[in-house]
């Protein structure tokens, strides 16, 4: 695989005022590139150099930590910024808000239920919305740069959806007011990138 470092899909000023740009350009250049530097160095010379990162993460258990802490925060912080967009206050429609109602009851309880998650993950971690493999909708928390596609993840499935509560993403703005954040996340959900990723087989 020829892994490649992503750009943001938007200026590091766009998603103001929920995320600010000096946040937005620490959080892009120094600590994901910082992971993405670290996962190619801790593959070099391995077999894993020639895996795809989903079968890397499918059978982490078998690689050295480095692999699943950088690997983790090179792919989930990839996933991240296409996860929010400028274009803000949209809402999820059609087949996917079929699939939260029918989940979760109404989007506004896959909202609460999911900055729950977020908002109680101990320390640092992830919050995630996944498909399992029979097609239902669950929310998830990983600790630290874990993820739903890692063997040695409690709850597996496929990332439709993921919020970054390491303090790194929010502290600058938020200092410790974490639960403010996640409120401040829904203005900016990027809901036509998870439908595609719903709709994608």
């Amino acid at each position: 695989m020829n892994y490649t470092f992503p750009e943001l899909p938007y200026g590091y000023e766009a998603l103001e005022p929920e995320i600010d740009a000096q946040t937005m350009k620490l959080h892009h250049q120094k600590h994901h590139k910082g992971y993405f530097d670290k996962f190619l160095n801790a593959i070099k010379g391995t077999e894993m150099e020639k895996m795809d990162i989903k079968d890397i993460f499918e059978n982490i258990s078998q690689f050295p930590d480095a692999v699943k802490n950088n690997g983790g925060g090179f792919y989930n912080h990839a996933l991240f910024w296409k996860c929010m967009t400028p274009d803000k206050n949209k809402q999820p429609e059609g087949d996917l808000k079929d699939a939260l109602t029918k989940y979760f009851g109404t989007v506004d309880n896959f909202k609460e239920d999911f900055s729950n998650a977020a908002a109680t993950r101990f320390g640092s971690g992830w919050a995630w919305l996944i498909m399992k493999n029979n097609g239902e909708l669950v929310i998830s928390s990983t600790p630290n740069q874990e993820n739903p596609l890692m063997g040695v993840s409690e709850i597996k499935g496929k990332p439709l959806l993921c919020l970054d509560v390491w303090e790194h993403a929010y502290y600058l703005n938020y200092q410790n007011k974490r639960p403010d954040y996640i409120k401040a996340f829904w203005n900016i959900v990027n809901w036509d990138e998870v439908a595609k990723r719903f709709n994608k087989k």
